[in-house]
């Protein structure tokens, strides 16, 4: 599995590019992504199911509804989420911000990072270049928690 780290500025355009390079990549293969939300909390529904379920201690709580699966786990280790896409058997991850882990990244507007690759890059470009990106291989169990948190 490739990580394909996309990291800028807020208002930067990593989310436009983003939501335009997921649909073109979906094409050749499939895609998962995480999103850094550094600035916010992700609120979840007070007093449903999947909410008290996790606030009573459960790691993991999936919800499912007709259309979709939203799931809640415990944590906020960026490798857990690699290990379960990983076993998931996803081929690329795209991942907004995190610039701070060090990933191999495009990076969009004039932020300095020592990892780029590319800057200000197009949709093809990326998808061009994609092998450039970083090859994500677990090397611990989903549940190992010894990864700091951010």
């Amino acid at each position: 599995m490739r990580i394909i780290s996309i990291v800028g500025h807020s208002n930067s355009g990593k989310t436009t590019l983003i939501t335009q390079l997921i649909p073109a990549l979906s094409k050749i293969a499939a895609v998962a992504s995480i999103k850094h939300m550094g600035h916010h909390i992700y609120e979840l529904p007070p007093g449903k199911d999947t909410t008290l379920h996790f606030e009573a201690g459960a790691i993991c709580s999936a919800g499912i509804d007709k259309e979709k699966t939203v799931l809640t786990l415990e944590g906020t280790n960026i490798y857990t989420i690699l290990d379960f896409y990983s076993f998931m058997g996803y081929d690329y991850v795209v991942v907004e911000g995190f610039k701070e882990i060090g990933f191999p990244c495009a990076v969009i507007g004039d932020l300095v990072s020592k990892y780029e690759i590319m800057r200000n890059p197009t949709v093809d470009e990326i998808i061009s270049r994609r092998d450039e990106f970083m090859e994500y291989i677990p090397s611990r169990k989903i549940s190992e928690k010894s990864v700091p948190s951010f």
